[in-house]
């Protein structure tokens, strides 16, 4: 098989491909021909030596991968084989071949691609524990997503529509026209513009129900006040903290000063009526089985088409540096792929 490894701490550079015998799946795993693998902001921090979760370096990152199902292990039935699926991965999922716990695996449904369904467990898992598991987003209700133009941005996007609630989300100027189209019904350009006062004033001063939030810092500070009462901020990450292509002290310092921790505290949440949440789908491995309902709610909205990843671009495993450059440099509308 071939992997893509991280080999030290530093810039995309220091992703390499090595080759190594095929795995064989182990009681209750099955094994995954990867046709594609999805690419995430956790992989990145991780390359940079900034996410803590990461097992010692060297190693293979990715969290999620489709394909098909060519061997089983004992206590796994062979219909398996042969069947096109899509699978959470606990890291290794920069590889052509991965062998999964059965319950980490979802059969694919036969309209949905591989490409398509390696940009379904992260990005969609994540958006339904923000928008609905933890969130509560109803009808009527006006949601801000931040980094829009992500493959959580997207996902989010598209299940807050299909509930009925109205979406104001942040991106560079020159993704509006494509993120309108794909549903968001305000953007605001958080480059030259006061993500803040403009939500203020495109809410007639009300505020927002709920924040969807990966940047961290200031961020949370500044969406804490634009909540209305009864508003909630979902916090998913601190991509503030990653200011350039290596671990940067500085950049977590900032990240660090500007969160708002006072108002955080409980007497501050209980007398402003609003809450603070976080999610880190990589710390839900004990509820799996929790996840497969979700996952099925998530199919569900593929059948009706509700949703459709949006896929910005997939490159070789030759070219994992320049699939992360392409992230940090904020270039893709959607999910980055590798394909074997």
């Amino acid at each position: 098989m071939r992997q893509i490894w991280i080999t030290r701490a530093g810039p995309p550079e220091v992703l390499a491909v090595r080759d190594a015998p095929d795995p064989q799946p182990a009681a209750g795993e099955l094994r995954i021909r990867v046709e594609a693998a999805g690419v995430n902001f956790a992989d990145i921090m991780g390359r940079m030596g900034a996410y803590p979760d990461l097992p010692p370096i060297p190693v293979v990152p990715g969290y999620e991968v489709a394909g098909v199902v060519d061997a089983v292990g004992p206590g796994v039935e062979a219909s398996w084989i042969g069947r096109a699926v899509l699978a959470l991965t606990r890291f290794g999922g920069y590889s052509d071949v991965v062998c999964v716990p059965e319950r980490q695996v979802f059969a694919r449904p036969a309209d949905m691609s591989a490409e398509q369904g390696a940009a379904i467990p992260v990005n969609y898992f994540t958006a339904w524990q923000l928008i609905v598991v933890m969130g509560g987003l109803k009808a009527g209700e006006t949601v801000l997503i931040h980094s829009a133009g992500g493959g959580v941005g997207i996902a989010a996007t598209q299940i807050a529509k299909h509930i009925g609630a109205r979406v104001i989300g942040t991106a560079s100027a020159a993704k509006h026209s494509e993120l309108r189209d794909l549903g968001a019904d305000h953007l605001i350009d958080y480059r030259t513009e006061d993500f803040e006062k403009r939500a203020r004033e495109i809410t007639q001063g009300r505020g927002v129900e709920l924040i969807l939030d990966a940047v961290g810092g200031a961020s949370f500070k500044k969406g804490y006040r634009l909540l209305a009462p009864t508003g909630r901020l979902g916090m998913f990450g601190v991509s503030s903290a990653a200011t350039g292509k290596t671990r940067s002290l500085a950049g977590l310092a900032s990240m660090l000063v500007g969160t708002p921790w006072l108002q955080f505290n409980p007497l501050a949440l209980i007398n402003a009526n609003k809450g603070v949440f976080g999610v880190n789908l990589g710390h839900m491995w004990g509820e799996v089985d929790r996840i497969r309902g979700w996952a099925d709610q998530i199919q569900a909205l593929w059948t009706q088409g509700a949703i459709r990843p949006k896929i910005a671009r997939t490159f070789s495993f030759e070219e994992a540096s320049a699939a992360h450059h392409f992230i940090q440099d904020r270039k893709n509308i959607g999910k980055a792929l590798l394909k074997p």
